[in-house]
């Protein structure tokens, strides 16, 4: 194996399904303009209520890519 060097961004995934559609909105997302994405880790977890009932799911996550 390589040693690699990595780029991390931040990036903040919402969804109204959940938190685990959140972050793979997230990442799929900095996928399409990012090449090498290997990792990603989830840094913050919130949501907004309505009517005493989670209405919306936000997610922060950490993405790290391989720098050619």
């Amino acid at each position: 194996m390589s040693d690699h060097v990595y780029k991390l961004i931040e990036v903040a995934g919402s969804s109204s399904t959940g938190y685990d559609d959140a972050v793979k909105k997230a990442v799929e997302k900095a996928a399409a303009s990012l090449d090498h994405l290997d990792w990603f880790e989830v840094t913050e977890m919130r949501g907004h209520i309505r009517d005493g009932k989670i209405a919306h799911y936000q997610v922060v996550v950490k993405i790290g890519f391989r720098l050619d």
